[in-house]
């Protein structure tokens, strides 16, 4: 997925002061066009940056298509992360300039490693009514964020208790671990609670973790939960129980603290203003001719975000690049 905002800030990320527990209440972001579909946005958050290497939470639905219009998310590049599609409703098609061509299906596990540079597209089916789920961004480490672009799929077997059941899609939690490569140690998961039921998680301490709650009323410890929030929990937690009041389905994120500075600005994740800047004029100069912009099939210099097959949409062109040089946030 693309960042939509018109006049996306330039941010430097760190993993920051631990908190031991917080609440990250989200933003609503339009992805474009008139019938846009919002996504609630957690991550990036004012005061939280990064949980572990995720850099970006994006949690939509339950959106009806034909009055959202659906997810429409033309040809755009990215480099120095890896994409991360979860659905629970609907189906979405990707395609990317590797000539992969994949479904995303929910409990179906999605990730695309941008590296050095890929572009793609992600766009619903015809046959989706209901639209629901997360996209998230991993941030790859300095030593790997040049690797060659790749895609990987996945289906994690459920594994059920009592008043539980989890998937997951990435690292290890309740005796299952994910074949997925990552390039920092991650943790990530679906769990769903039956109403009035309780689980206990063995948490890795060395982690920091953040719950996602995307439906029920969930308690952890004594924090309340309401549906669109995530709570983080630093490093230091061997065991929480999670309880619901209503059924609660959530998605859990963790990972040791990054400990790099990154600068992520529209779909880019980079270290210097020097590198986003360069990506951006590459995207473009493989977007336009004669200042025009031109169709994927007649373009003459791919570069390194390559062109993405058998796709009629037109590519995003990268919006304007502030007129003063980039600044760290905290």
């Amino acid at each position: 997925m693309t960042n939509p905002e018109r006049d996306p800030g330039e941010q430097v990320l760190t993993c920051g002061e631990d908190v031991t527990v917080e609440v990250l209440t989200p933003r609503e972001v339009p992805l474009g066009g008139p019938r846009a579909m919002t996504v609630r946005r957690t991550l990036p958050a004012r005061d939280r940056s990064l949980i572990g290497a995720w850099c970006f939470v994006d949690h939509y639905g339950p959106d009806p298509v034909t009055e959202t219009g659906g997810m429409n998310v033309p040809p755009h590049p990215h480099i120095g992360l890896q994409t991360v599609s979860w659905l629970f409703t609907g189906e979405v098609e990707h395609r990317d300039s590797t000539g992969v061509h994949a479904m995303v299906r929910p409990g179906e596990f999605n990730l695309m490693t941008a590296g050095r540079g890929i572009s793609h597209s992600e766009v619903s089916t015809p046959e989706t009514e209901i639209l629901h789920g997360v996209q998230m961004w991993v941030a790859l480490p300095a030593d790997s964020k040049d690797v060659e672009p790749g895609f990987e799929h996945y289906v994690p077997e459920p594994v059920r208790g009592e008043g539980w059941e989890a998937r997951v899609f990435v690292g290890s939690l309740l005796g299952e671990s994910s074949p997925v490569r990552t390039f920092t140690p991650l943790l990530g998961a679906e769990l769903l609670l039956d109403a009035e039921s309780a689980l206990v998680l063995d948490l890795d301490p060395t982690y920091e973790h953040g719950l996602l709650l995307d439906a029920g009323t969930l308690t952890v410890g004594d924090e309340d939960v309401e549906p669109g929030e995530m709570l983080y929990l630093g490093t230091g937690h061997h065991r929480i129980t999670l309880s619901a009041g209503q059924a609660v389905r959530l998605v859990l994120i963790g990972g040791p603290p990054f400990g790099e500075q990154i600068l992520m600005w529209w779909n880019f994740v980079g270290r210097t203003q020097e590198e986003v800047v360069a990506a951006r004029e590459e995207w473009q100069q493989a977007l336009y001719r004669d200042g025009q912009l031109v169709d994927d099939s007649t373009r003459v210099v791919p570069g390194r975000f390559g062109v993405v097959p058998d796709q009629h949409l037109p590519p995003i062109p990268a919006p304007v690049m502030p007129g003063v040089r980039l600044r760290p946030r905290s």
